[in-house]
């Protein structure tokens, strides 16, 4: 493309993108000095002769891609970037810049570039630093929506140190926010085996695949890693994540109860009883998993998440109402604003024939959460059973639009012969 039209800038900023997103330095570095030559390179241009610079340890050179930097909004990284070329001269680093005490990003990179080269070996290569600098800056963005400027800094770091693997990594997971999935999957291969990196790129892969959609495969790729003799808790549970998600409860409970018993005599947090039990509801193992909601409970006391679905699903099972409703107000109380417990208690008030009490919890959790199929279902039975017709119907229709496939026919069936007599829901 740009052989074709070489003085071309619009030509040059797009074969200047998809270089780095391919990882075609030569071509970007071509690219980019048609831009710079035009008066219209972007910012993370200088990056390129900045890396090329720190590789060879050739400081002068950094400085001036530095300074270069230093004029737009890369400036941030200016102060960190002279504190290494003065290390790598074997210089105490410079005072900070201006920009760095004005800036608060520019500050704290600052401050953590200090302290990086306090603990450094004298004489550090320079493409260890620039590296680390620029992978970190990536990091930070890797928070926030996609952006050109994440790959820019990615493939810079690489192209100052290679070997790099951290940054491989955020690389990867740059593209696969772009919606460069393949690409992505590619940068991982090079992530060798025996890297200390190696396990970081396994749950980089399961990540990508399974925000993909591509459940089979992350699937695949998770329970490779658990096999391996180095897998700990996070995998997993990452692997544990993927077969609830697939519909393997009962494969699930058992890796949650896994990583319980990896607790030792902790015994498990109550985040991990908590994802236990709700494994083994959904495996239809109820009273196995009531024992272990009460145990996540009981690690959690002034913990919403567990007081409401162990209040929920015993209201759900018909097991003891009362109780799950003074569950339930206590999650309440501790997280008002949370649209599901407010709906939770909403339903248990329901269930034990105050309806009058329920429906306004059951239309402000509507209100918080419209597109929640299981809360406008909740209150279309609730309108019913008061003689709210229309209502109920209403809030079934909007409950249909987004409901679980399984759920549709039931739902559907409501809304034209609604609610049965006696029937709880």
């Amino acid at each position: 493309m740009l052989a074709a039209a070489p003085d071309d800038p619009v030509v040059a900023i797009r074969a200047y993108r998809e270089a780095l997103q391919a990882g075609d330095m030569p071509l970007a570095t071509r690219a980019a000095a048609v831009l710079v030559k035009a008066g219209v390179a972007p910012a993370d241009a200088a990056l390129l002769p900045l890396a090329d610079a720190a590789r060879n340890g050739d400081t002068k050179a950094a400085s001036a891609a530095i300074a270069t930097l230093a004029t737009g909004p890369l400036v941030v990284l200016a102060p960190s970037l002279y504190a290494w070329v003065a290390h790598a001269e074997g210089r105490d680093p410079e005072p900070p810049l201006a920009v760095a005490a004005k800036d608060p990003v520019a500050n704290r990179f600052a401050t953590e570039t200090r302290a990086l080269i306090a603990a450094a070996p004298p004489g550090q290569p320079l493409a260890i630093g620039v590296s680390r600098l620029l992978a970190r800056l990536a990091s930070d963005l890797a928070a926030g929506e996609p952006s050109p400027l994440s790959i820019a800094l990615t493939q810079a770091a690489l192209r100052t140190d290679p070997g790099y693997d951290r940054a491989r990594i955020l690389l990867a997971d740059a593209l696969a926010r772009s919606k460069m999935v393949e690409s992505a999957l590619a940068v991982l291969d090079q992530v060798a085996p025996k890297s200390p990196f190696a396990a970081a790129a396994a749950a980089e892969r399961v990540d990508i695949l399974s925000n993909a959609d591509r459940e089979g495969e992350a699937l695949a790729a998770a329970k490779n890693r658990v096999d391996h003799k180095d897998a700990d808790s996070a995998d997993w549970q990452r692997y544990a994540d993927l077969l609830l998600t697939t519909g393997n409860p009962v494969e699930a409970a058992n890796w949650y109860a896994k990583i319980i018993a990896a607790d030792g005599e902790k015994g498990g947090s109550w985040g991990a009883w908590l994802q236990y039990g709700g494994a083994l509801d959904q495996a239809g193992r109820w009273p196995e998993a009531r024992d272990a909601l009460e145990k996540a409970v009981a690690r959690g006391p002034a913990q919403p998440l567990a007081l409401n679905y162990l209040g929920f699903a015993q209201v759900e099972h018909g097991d003891d109402i009362p109780a799950s409703i003074k569950l339930l107000e206590r999650a309440s109380r501790l997280d008002p604003t949370n649209a599901s417990i407010t709906d939770s208690l909403g339903w248990a008030y329901h269930l034990s024939g105050d309806t009058s009490r329920a429906l306004p919890l059951l239309e402000s959790a509507t209100q918080a959460e419209p597109t929640n199929a299981e809360i406008a279902d909740h209150l279309g039975d609730a309108y019913w059973s008061i003689g709210r017709r229309y209502e109920a119907r209403y809030a079934w229709r909007a409950a249909v639009l987004t409901a679980e496939p399984a759920e549709t026919a039931r739902i559907t069936a409501k809304i034209a012969g609604g609610l049965p007599a006696n029937a709880r829901r």
